[in-house]
């Protein structure tokens, strides 16, 4: 009897989440979306460069909102002879180019700010102060409906979510430089709230970015322990040795593995085989498993 395979994929179990976020991204898109243009409109007329940052950032976030929705889409579409996985991945490339525009705006954003500590600019701090709280009220809204999705499991409602924290802190910001500018006349107020706005965005949008280029690479996934699954595997007294272990990411919350075991001679294997699958999913949450058997030969000619 030849090499003995198995390969076994669950997780239909998750459709009815993904409509969640689906409907959760459309929802926080449109608002996200329609209070960008007020806020670029906003900060145009105030002055204001904490509400351009922030007004960058929702710029952002409508984009990665947008390409979080197209993801899902195009994660619904079948597998085909090309795209064997179907369409999975370009959810990890939305959060790619997601992360890579949170830096790109940070630095802008950094570069402005840099020439407005020497010359500080006339900021009206009451259209500043109303389009502000008006913003973080929409983000308040957003970051809630997008708290109820699944924001753990999958890297795009993640990244999604950051972004609107990070445009919750820039509205917080903003409100806080429009009061020192009112009470105060503190103009420089606007470019320190953009820069610590910045800040916030460039940490988010590195760690999008690390998280995405760790998946594209076929990087182990980070809440799957490697050694665990080798040992718990050479643990069963049936199996004599294992190579070729791989555990990579087709998404965010698609773990695979594959296997080769090395099996005593007179081993029911079908039965090993549920046994074995069982284990590492209920252990390690790794469900797309893909396992071969070759049975024990003395000296085996291969090696």
């Amino acid at each position: 009897m030849g090499p003995h395979h198995s390969h076994d994929h669950h997780g239909h179990g998750h459709s009815h989440t993904h409509s969640a976020n689906k409907k959760a991204l459309l929802i926080s898109f449109i608002l996200i979306a329609g209070f960008m243009v007020a806020e670029v409109v906003g900060g145009i007329l105030t002055n204001s460069l904490a509400l351009l940052s922030d007004a960058g950032h929702m710029l952002s976030d409508a984009v990665a909102l947008g390409l979080s929705l197209l993801a899902f889409k195009f994660g619904e579409k079948a597998a085909s002879n090309s795209k064997t996985y179907g369409y999975r991945r370009f959810e990890i490339l939305a959060a790619f180019f997601n992360g890579l525009t949170l830096i790109l705006i940070s630095l802008f954003i950094f570069y402005e700010a840099y020439h407005r500590f020497f010359e500080p600019k006339q900021v009206i701090g009451s259209g500043m102060m109303t389009i502000s709280v008006l913003g973080l009220l929409v983000n308040i809204l957003v970051a809630y409906i997008l708290a109820k999705g699944d924001t753990s499991g999958n890297l795009n409602m993640r990244s999604a979510f950051l972004h609107v924290l990070g445009d919750l802190l820039g509205s917080v910001g903003a409100i806080a430089a429009a009061l020192l500018i009112i009470f105060f006349g503190w103009d420089i107020a606007d470019p320190i709230a953009s820069v610590l706005v910045s800040i916030f965005v460039l940490i988010s949008g590195i760690r999008v970015f690390r998280e995405s280029i760790q998946v594209l690479m076929e990087g182990k996934p980070a809440n799957v322990e490697v050694e665990g699954i080798r040992n718990y595997l050479l643990e069963q007294p049936e199996i004599e040795s294992v190579h070729d272990l791989h555990v990579w990411s087709i998404s965010s919350d698609f773990p695979s593995l594959t296997v080769h075991l090395r099996v005593a001679e007179h081993v029911d294997r079908d039965a090993l085989l549920e046994r074995l699958r069982a284990g590492i999913e209920n252990q390690f949450h790794v469900s797309h498993i893909t396992i071969q058997m070759e049975r024990s030969i003395a000296h085996d000619h291969c090696n």
